[in-house]
């Protein structure tokens, strides 16, 4: 399925719950094994450790069983005849793991900008190096990978471009190769172009913007060399102290990709603008950014629906029988509103 090996390995994570489950007994004969993989699941999700926790990674599992089962029943179907096709229809994860989401947890523009107006000394290059990383991770939605990965010769402020391509170097997930666009945000663009003119003047456009700085004798200048496997670790690393010495409860670099993604929908209007985020996001498909980005706080939703009807013409109680719908919209039904919400906006 051309996938990347960090794909790869996480999909095992899930499979082995699988083959824990079934034992000795035969995957062709998964379909007459009890308890049901859904029950063992819930069995064992306080079980020795072996087991997972968390309900979002129960719910991974069952849907990769689901596609293991529906390969196999493909590939070899003088093997898995017995297994039938309704009984692979009917996986799905424990009850008790379908619940309401809870609050969309993301960086916000807010804290961004809290991070990237601490005053440092003009000769602390580290921290200077972080506060722009952070900016840019926020404006450009990329992956730490990525932005860890990043040569100067991919970054061009004047257009407001990042070339994530691999053939750059550039670690992208799966590999993809695309052309995003940053968000036109002043005050983190300054940070930014900061930053990006004083690298340029020290390296050449092969080295990494997110470069190592080497100290010695009390004296940091910027290495040239490329990045290490692991730079998104250490990135991530830096960027928890940034939080923790703006007085902000940590997040990981993934969250600016999140806070990336809510802003942009947030502020889109037509249906032209979202496909443009999903784009930008790297998506294949508008429905994945639907899936992960859309499931706004409630009260965005109700707020912007509300909205619709003009000033002063809607008005909602708090017990109102519209507050209550809103309140009890699945993710699906969120993605769904916000769509005709964006069209009633362009119209």
């Amino acid at each position: 399925m051309q996938l990347g090996k960090n794909s790869v390995g996480r999909y095992w994570s899930y499979l082995r719950h699988v083959l824990l489950w079934a034992d000795e007994a035969s995957l062709a004969q998964a379909h007459k094994l009890r308890p049901t993989l859904p029950d063992h699941l819930i069995a064992i999700g306080t079980g020795d450790g072996l087991a997972p926790r968390a309900a979002t990674t129960q719910k991974k599992i069952v849907q990769n069983a689901k596609r293991l089962f529906t390969w196999a029943k493909m590939t070899y179907a003088r093997e898995f005849r017995e297994m039938p096709m309704a009984w692979i229809e009917t996986l799905r994860p424990p009850r008790s793991v379908i619940v309401s989401p809870g609050e969309h947890v993301f960086v916000s523009l807010d804290e961004v900008r809290q991070i990237t107006a601490m005053p440092i000394p003009t000769t602390d290059l580290a921290v200077w190096r972080d506060q722009a990383a952070a900016a840019l991770l926020f404006v450009s939605g990329m992956r730490a990978s990525a932005l860890g990965s990043l040569p100067l010769a991919a970054v061009d402020l004047p257009s407001r471009t990042i070339r994530q391509w691999p053939s750059l170097g550039v670690r992208t997930k799966n590999s993809k190769s695309a052309t995003t666009y940053l968000l036109e945000l002043p005050e983190l663009l300054a940070v930014i172009e900061k930053w990006d003119s004083f690298v340029r003047e020290q390296l050449p456009p092969e080295a990494m913007w997110y470069s190592p700085i080497v100290v010695r004798w009390s004296d940091a200048s910027l290495s040239a060399q490329l990045a290490g496997e692991q730079r998104h670790i250490a990135l991530a690393r830096r960027l928890q102290r940034l939080f923790t010495a703006a007085g902000l409860q940590p997040k990981s670099p993934h969250k600016f990709r999140h806070g990336h993604a809510v802003w942009a929908l947030q502020h889109a209007r037509t249906m032209a603008d979202y496909k443009a985020v999903s784009m930008n996001l790297m998506h294949e498909d508008v429905r994945v950014t639907d899936g992960i980005y859309a499931p706004l706080l409630g009260s965005e939703v109700r707020d912007r629906i509300s909205r619709l009807a003009g000033p002063g013409t809607l008005k909602l109680e708090a017990d109102s029988d519209l507050e209550r719908l809103l309140r009890g919209l699945s993710r699906g039904q969120v993605a769904q509103a916000l769509h005709i919400l964006a069209s009633e906006l362009a119209s």
